[in-house]
């Protein structure tokens, strides 16, 4: 049997990543394809560290991609030659979707968009549109069009709440399966160097440079106010992408802390109610995501996928805003919408002074909170899903071709 083609499009960050979930359950299947990948945002490091083909340019956007949260970002973008951009891929799009005989889409209005010009059929994991948003999705003329389609032959959903209010408005195609972020996640056993018995916080500053580099120093005054005043004993450690790890000299620099080896130091911080002072350490690792998710007891989290991940697996989250272009209030405000109370915003302003305090005071409060810590393992499996999502859309891939 000839092997089939496959086009993966993706228009985010998190899209590439649960496409190349998708993708690893598809060759996991042993079904015989030739896949290759469209990034519509961004560099596609998610489909190279997969190695699967990227088709068309790429380039990082000043934006990051969410230039629909502050028009002034899409002027930039357009500066940056996003028109241009847009029309190279899309014409990479048409050329080589002649070859495919499926198109996997995840993302909103604009992946459905490119995946129905490419004249081929295609699924579509509508990353962007929840019912928990607005109590009723409201997806366009234009989107609803495309999904309507006959070229479209299902549409999966990132909750079932979506899925049901799709198909009371007649797209019946559509359907919840589980949310593929939520795949991968299980602990590879490494060392955090935890201290047993003491609760672990969670730092997610990001993805996306430089904005991520300043969501981290933004974090570590969180941590020295945590550590100041708070009653309880805890303990940092921070998730970070590979990139940002070389910038760890002048983040500890920027900050007032010391770097050692992957290693935040800030070497006296006076404790409110002691008359001590104590070494503070953030343990800093790009290779023990899922782990420092498993292990923690809270989240604080500056950014969209991983803080949806740690909600799946029941942590509560304290989101504080950042100074963009994507972490801002308005993100976190719509996050909070979507994700629901485990989600805590703590301020409407990027972070100063004030929303720290406020933040400190949230994170002792919530860690004593057992009745609702019980309510985010709850809310986590309602918003989210349980594992397996990626298989299932995986399988229904692999049916479609024949395999």
């Amino acid at each position: 049997m000839k092997s089939k083609g496959i086009l993966f499009l993706s228009n985010g960050h998190g899209e590439d990543a649960i496409n190349c979930q998708i993708l690893k359950a598809l060759r996991v299947s042993g079904a015989d394809v030739d896949v290759s990948a469209m990034p519509i945002v961004g560099d596609g490091a998610a489909y190279r560290r997969s190695t699967v083909p990227i088709i068309g340019p790429t380039s990082q956007m000043p934006s990051g991609g969410v230039f629909y949260m502050n028009p002034l970002f899409f002027l930039k973008d357009i500066g940056a030659g996003l028109i241009a951009l847009t029309w190279q891929q899309l014409q990479a799009v048409w050329r080589h979707s002649r070859h495919c005989d499926l198109v996997v889409a995840t993302g909103d209005i604009v992946a459905a968009a490119i995946a129905h010009a490419s004249n081929r059929p295609y699924i579509i994991f509508l990353s962007a549109h929840s019912s928990y948003y607005e109590g009723r999705v409201d997806l366009g003329l234009i989107l609803w069009q495309l999904l309507c389609s006959e070229k479209c032959l299902a549409v999966f959903t990132r909750d079932a709440l979506t899925a049901a209010d799709l198909n009371r408005q007649g797209l019946k195609k559509a359907q919840f399966v589980g949310n593929p972020v939520m795949d991968n996640l299980n602990s590879t056993g490494k060392d955090l160097q935890l201290i047993p018995g003491v609760r672990t916080i969670a730092l997610l500053p990001g993805s996306r440079l430089p904005e991520a580099t300043n969501n981290l120093v933004l974090l570590l005054d969180l941590v020295k106010e945590i550590a100041s005043n708070s009653t309880l004993l805890v303990q940092f450690r921070a998730a970070l992408v590979p990139a940002l790890i070389p910038q760890l000299d002048d983040i500890a620099a920027r900050s007032g802390w010391q770097h050692r080896s992957g290693k935040l130091i800030f070497p006296a911080i006076k404790r409110s109610f002691r008359e001590q002072k104590l070494e503070l350490e953030v343990i800093s690792s790009a290779d023990a995501f899922a782990d420092i998710l498993q292990q923690s007891s809270l989240v604080i989290g500056m950014t969209g996928t991983a803080v949806e991940q740690a909600v799946g697996l029941g942590k509560p989250v304290i989101a504080v805003p950042g100074n963009g272009p994507a972490f801002t209030y308005r993100f976190a405000e719509a996050q909070n919408r979507l994700l629901g109370d485990t989600v805590q915003v703590l301020g409407t302003q990027p972070v100063n002074c004030d929303i720290i305090k406020e933040a400190a005071l949230a994170v002792e409060r919530t860690l004593q909170d057992d009745k609702y810590l019980a309510s985010c393992i709850h809310n986590g499996l309602e918003r989210m899903g349980r594992s397996g999502g990626s298989i299932k859309i995986a399988n229904y891939v692999a049916n479609y071709l024949g395999y």
